[in-house]
């Protein structure tokens, strides 16, 4: 999928996520657990970059996503907008620890992640559903351990 694919899915990524964690879905087993709030954080800070006003307070999985989320849809048209603006910029960049990246290639990268964590999240409510034990107890890795 390319970009514009994945900025059409993002709102429904974004929800996706959202309703299997008020669900109860348990993600810190996972690297989602670590992951999701790295870059619910990054993808504030590149939105801000061109322009964005997200302010993130919270630390845990759940309040970081809602509050993203909430901020996200008081000004969604405005959101939008920065997207498209960052995604047609092929020259804008942004300073990070590592140096400068180009503010698009850090968004694109922010969709495909929450495009694939939206695709884990059903794959791991859909086994749920199913009564399928958590992986950690499911016996995979279980002749590593010794």
């Amino acid at each position: 999928m390319e970009a514009a694919g994945y900025y059409q899915q993002f709102e429904r990524n974004l929800e996706i996520i959202l309703s299997g964690l008020e669900a109860g879905l348990n993600i810190q087993p996972t690297a989602l657990g670590v992951s999701l709030p790295l870059e619910v954080y990054v993808l504030s800070e590149v939105l801000n970059q061109a322009g964005g006003q997200f302010r993130l307070t919270t630390d845990d999985v759940l309040g970081r996503l809602r509050e993203f989320y909430a901020q996200f849809r008081q000004n969604e048209a405005g959101t939008e907008a920065l997207m498209q603006q960052i995604l047609s910029d092929k020259k804008s960049v942004m300073r990070t620890p590592e140096g400068r990246v180009l503010t698009k290639e850090m968004l694109i990268r922010r969709l495909e992640y929450f495009n694939e964590a939206a695709r884990q999240v059903n794959v791991m409510r859909n086994q749920h559903a199913l009564g399928s034990p958590p992986q950690s107890r499911s016996g995979v890795g279980a002749a590593l351990q010794k």
